[in-house]
């Protein structure tokens, strides 16, 4: 027979699901936790603002796809949490945020730093649970690891009352870590029997397409869906977008790549889906900063729409074949069904539909190459590429910091990159080149200011054999500074590259596009010398303007902080107005 108490639970199956690390701040309702913490192999990591915590959490997360884990104490410690579990949700990141709660004798009295966190997290993750027993802690932890990770991965809250994590309970055996399910065929999954039917047809829409394009989501960045999306384009070659959250899962410098759609996206790829005749939609939601208008957004496509998420399937677009699974099962499926019907065609009864598919490809192949002249040209006559301007210096940050790390033993070749939310994140899209998937670390559906450096944090920690780039603004890094104490403190492999304005550049740029240049409290009156600040948490810190700031940016071990002046003026471009098709994208000038 075993005895703990709640709070040895946790700890306890902590371990025994794998978690190393865990990010947070102590306070008297999650005490007892931090106490047996103590005692633990597990690494805590001491953030300055719980928002953070949960953030460093998301870089762990999004840069491995393991779940991650973040903690805080009840009232203002769980409530400055909420932001950054909304953002996982949104973004299908698989958390398990631990909080600790006041006594259950307390709740509903409005004691000291008591707050509703079960009732106020409840619509912003996957699951809520307000333990109301230690021997509860036993079914309720691993579940929660399997909830996280099963299907669409998202946050799960776990809130802790003080005095259950002092509760002691006998039990008979650990109970075994929580494994994902979600390749698994769910309730609300395709069956086995519908899902190769529908897969098969898909296959035989692709043959005979003109037109075809894969747009790919978040759910496709991951290595093991990006070998599907390889297996794909071997089987049959066609133009790849993506969206904000989909980059990675094929090399920017790929052929067919024509990178991102939507309000910022490139003129290629949005020409691409507009005219598109089949859309393979990979693990993609069809969200409003990518369609712009829907009716414009592919108009004449027949869309095959792959998705864990069964909710999001027709939600926005009619999907003609529909599939509800994950990507990584159903790309190699779909390829395999292509190269199929290709042998087929290929034997003496197969001569009609030989012919047919050739004039298929034939088109095909115009079709790419009249979309490949299209990005070049859009990226010759891009003023943004332009020497010191900030197209040009994010696309040479990855050669810069190349060059630099060499000496330093770091490896810099897939450089995992965290941004912020703004002008910066949106050049960082168009411009840096990406090989590979979990690279791009950014908050897409929420948009949340302050994800950059925390998230740079978690990604550090999870990949120490790496120099992590985190690209942010003057606007966004203010949100969460403090976090320079933390990396500070950890001595952290992170540059943090600050493109400083003066203003909110994208709140400033839609006011100058849109509202007739009514700057309403977009511009700074008085901007901190970020440099000095940086230094006065212990960082070397650079200008951009001081001879050898590579150097200092990414040579050698520990935190750098760069700062890259950008004139106030420079705007985004491709933009799209709310209202507009993508079509109809305003171009850099």
């Amino acid at each position: 027979m075993i005895e703990a108490t709640g709070a040895q639970i946790v700890v306890k199956l902590l371990e025994r699901q794998g978690i190393t690390t865990v990010a947070g701040i102590p306070g008297g309702s999650i005490l007892p936790l931090y106490d047996e913490l103590t005692r633990s192999p597990i690494r805590h990591i001491l953030v300055r603002h719980e928002q953070a915590g949960g953030f460093i959490a998301q870089g762990m997360a999004r840069s491995t796809g393991e779940t991650a884990v973040c903690l805080a104490t009840s009232g203002p410690g769980a409530m400055n949490l909420l932001t950054a579990i909304a953002d996982a949700r949104s973004d299908s990141v698989p958390l398990v945020a631990i909080t600790g709660q006041v006594n259950t004798y307390l709740i509903g009295t409005d004691a000291f730093q008591e707050a509703d966190t079960f009732g106020l997290s409840f619509p912003i993750t996957k699951h809520s649970v307000m333990v109301k027993s230690a021997a509860e802690l036993l079914e309720v932890i691993p579940r929660a690891f399997e909830i996280a990770a099963s299907g669409r991965p998202g946050p799960v809250l776990v809130d802790i009352p003080r005095d259950i994590q002092l509760q002691k309970v006998q039990f008979e055996a650990w109970p075994e870590p929580a494994k994902s399910r979600k390749a698994a065929v769910g309730k609300f999954m395709t069956g086995r029997e519908l899902f190769a039917e529908t897969l098969s047809k898909a296959a035989e829409l692709l043959l005979a397409s003109n037109r075809p394009v894969l747009y790919a989501g978040g759910g496709s960045n991951s290595p093991e869906a990006a070998a599907g999306i390889r297996k794909l384009l071997e089987a049959l070659p066609m133009p790849v977008v993506t969206s904000l959250m989909g980059i990675g899962c094929v090399p920017t410098a790929d052929p067919l790549m024509l990178g991102m759609v939507g309000m910022h996206g490139s003129i290629a790829a949005n020409r691409a889906m507009h005219d598109a005749d089949v859309v393979i939609a990979a693990g993609a939601r069809f969200d409003d900063r990518a369609t712009g208008v829907i009716r414009e957004f592919c108009p004449d496509a027949k869309i095959v729409h792959i998705d864990i998420d069964a909710a999001e399937v027709n939600k926005i677009l009619p999907a003609l074949l529909p599939v509800v699974g994950d990507v990584e099962s159903a790309l190699p499926f779909l390829a395999a069904c292509i190269l199929e019907r290709q042998s087929a065609a290929q034997t003496p009864g197969g001569l009609a539909i030989q012919h047919s598919c050739a004039l298929a490809a034939a088109k095909r192949l115009e079709w790419q190459e009249s979309l490949a002249m299209l990005r070049s040209r859009s990226a010759a006559s891009d003023p943004v590429r332009t020497e010191g301007r900030p197209g040009w210096i994010i696309s040479s940050l990855s050669e810069r910091a190349r060059a630099a790390c060499r000496s330093s033993g770091l490896s810099s070749g897939d450089m995992i990159v965290a941004t912020d939310v703004g002008q910066h994140q949106m050049w960082t899209a168009q411009y840096f080149p990406f090989t590979g998937p979990r690279q791009f670390l950014t908050s897409g559906s929420l948009g949340t200011m302050g994800f950059g450096l925390p998230t740079a944090i978690g990604a550090s920690l999870a990949h120490p054999e790496k120099r992590v780039l985190c690209i942010s603004g003057d606007g966004s890094i203010m949100m969460n500074i403090q976090e320079l104490a933390t990396l500070a403190e950890l001595a952290l492999d992170v540059t943090v590259f600050i493109l400083d304005n003066g203003a909110l550049g994208m709140v400033r740029q839609q006011q100058e596009l849109i509202f007739s240049k009514n700057y309403s409290a977009s511009i700074f009156e008085r901007s901190p010398d970020l440099v000095r600040i940086a230094e006065g948490f212990g960082i070397v810190a650079s200008d951009t303007e001081s001879p050898g700031w590579e150097q200092i940016a990414f040579g050698g071990r520990g935190p750098r902080v760069i700062r890259h002046r950008v004139a106030m003026e420079e705007n985004v471009f491709p933009f799209v107005p709310a209202g507009k098709a993508n079509i109809d994208a305003m171009t850099a000038r």
